[in-house]
């Protein structure tokens, strides 16, 4: 035999109907349109190749390092350097070989197709590296 419980039955106040607005629709065409690179933040990476001739070196990078877009003079920021000291500091390269180290830059704009990278210091010897050809993961290797 079955037993059953019998629960009664509350009944609440009318709730009012509250309207619900529905999501817009996403149009798949213009989506697919729109270019991946503009929807996120960008970076230009520049891994730099030093080939040190002596058995000790040393090397820094100056915050006033920036890429230089040649049409527009237009500048990108150095945001982040790994494998290198900012000046004043200096990293020891201790033997002869090819030593390397990467440079993190904010982006370049959009239209930009060829830049320079320059090292701006009060004192000879800064890098300067003319006509790097843009590429669309803007990832570069360059020596130094």
């Amino acid at each position: 035999m079955s037993s059953t419980v019998n629960t009664p039955f509350i009944r609440s106040a009318a709730v009012p109907e509250v309207p619900v607005k529905p999501s817009p629709a996403v149009d798949t065409e213009i989506l697919a349109a729109i270019a991946p690179e503009t929807l996120e933040d960008s970076y230009v990476y520049v891994h730099c190749y030093f080939e040190n001739e002596s058995e000790e070196m040393l090397i820094r990078i100056w915050r006033t390092t920036y890429l230089v877009d040649r049409d527009t003079g237009s500048r990108s920021s150095l945001v982040h350097a790994e494998n290198i000291s900012y000046a004043p500091m200096w990293t020891a390269i201790p033997r002869v070989g090819t030593y390397n180290f990467l440079l993190i830059f904010s982006a370049l704009p959009k239209a930009c197709t060829l830049f320079d990278l320059v090292e701006e210091v009060p004192q000879p010897g800064g890098f300067h590296v003319q006509n790097i050809a843009r590429n669309q993961q803007d990832v570069y290797h360059v020596d130094i």
